[in-house]
């Protein structure tokens, strides 16, 4: 690497570094980290854990950025101190550690990036992902348990816990449905990229014939939200069905009519939950569930209404194809929206969602 890229590299760190100052409050920010340090330290602070533990985790968030931001301008710092000293006497080993830091604070800033892009209300709460298989039989409900692992499998990498809440197996093989919780911070701002209609074309391992088959499931994501969000459900569009859990999530309370399924009858939206050992609990989260799609209805409702208003066209909700996974006659792994697109579909099947997820937020800024 020649000092002159390595100073145009250095250039722009800085002037990224500007421009995180610029959309950071970095005043309101320590305030704010103070404003919690006193509140936990107060002594009735642990009266209610749950809640003692919901403002724990929201001062590591914002003390988390503070950190990171702060830890990128003396990279920057050190690394220019590098530069003057190379310009003063040449030596290997410094040029050596340059260099690494140079790569390093490269991709410590694209990360940064990304996590300002995660900026809307709800990016930074738990995601609720539906995955609902086409039409197409058995080889359509694979494909929906293949997408599963996979969504599994990212969590894992990530560090998010997983929680089923709904599972319904399929006929022969696959699932009919199944949902997830996923918790962790920015959950819900990742996997938003991850709602619509996800196509498979491959060899059939279930046609006798070898023929190839197009399959689909549709991908729902929606955040998990609290209490405090007021969506208000008249009991009278509500239909509530029981019924015996089953499937993963379900085995441990088969005996009994736990499961519980919510129809919002004038959308037409169905959420179910069989993870809770007890029907209320169920109810509770199927209940949860519903105010989340409501929610988001709200939401992209006026986001369509304000495109009109400027005139422009959007594509909102998850009956467009997003994403192609193409199996044979060649493999590659193509999103529509971004064409970002890989030939390594072994490694996106088993969780390496990351490049797509990141275009598809950096396409946002354009």
């Amino acid at each position: 690497m020649e000092m002159s890229e390595i100073r145009n590299l250095l250039e722009n760190a800085e002037k990224k570094i500007t421009d995180f100052r610029g959309s950071l409050d970095l005043e309101k920010i320590e305030q704010d980290i103070d404003e919690y340090n006193q509140r936990m330290a107060e002594p009735s602070f642990w009266d209610d854990s749950q809640h003692a533990q919901e403002v724990i985790n929201e001062a590591n968030v914002i003390k988390e950025k503070h950190q990171a931001f702060k830890k990128l301008e003396k990279q920057i710092e050190e690394l220019n101190m590098l530069v003057e000293m190379l310009a003063e006497e040449a030596d290997p080993e410094l040029r050596d550690e340059l260099e690494s830091g140079i790569k390093k604070l490269d991709h410590e800033i694209q990360e940064y990036e990304l996590d300002m892009l995660l900026s809307e209300p709800y990016d930074k709460n738990n995601a609720i992902l539906e995955l609902h298989p086409g039409a197409g039989g058995t080889e359509s409900q694979d494909w929906g348990s293949l997408l599963l692992r996979m969504y599994m499998r990212w969590a894992d990498k990530k560090g998010f816990k997983v929680e089923t809440l709904d599972y319904q197996d399929g006929e022969e093989a696959g699932i009919k449905s199944a949902t997830l919780l996923i918790k962790g911070h920015n959950a819900y701002g990742f996997l938003k990229a991850e709602r619509g209609v996800h196509r498979l074309v491959r060899i059939s391992p279930f046609d006798s014939a070898g023929r190839r088959h197009t399959s689909f499931v549709s991908v729902d994501v929606v955040p998990e939200i609290d209490d405090d969000v007021d969506i208000e459900i008249n009991a009278d569009d509500l239909r509530v069905d029981t019924f015996r859990a089953s499937g993963a999530g379900g085995q441990h309370i088969n005996k009994t009519d736990s499961a519980v399924r919510l129809t919002h009858i004038p959308t037409g939206f169905v959420t179910s939950s069989q993870a809770g050992r007890s029907q209320l609990k169920n109810k509770e989260q199927a209940m949860s569930m519903l105010k989340a799609k409501l929610y988001q209805k709200e939401v992209e409702e006026q986001e369509r209404e304000m495109a009109e208003l400027r005139g422009e066209q959007m594509e909102i909700g998850w009956g467009s194809q997003i994403r192609s996974y193409v199996f044979h006659p060649y493999s590659m792994v193509k999103d529509h929206r971004t064409n970002e697109e890989t030939g390594n579909i072994d490694n996106v099947m088993d969780g390496d969602l990351d490049p797509f997820i990141e275009a598809f937020l950096r396409s946002k800024l354009n």
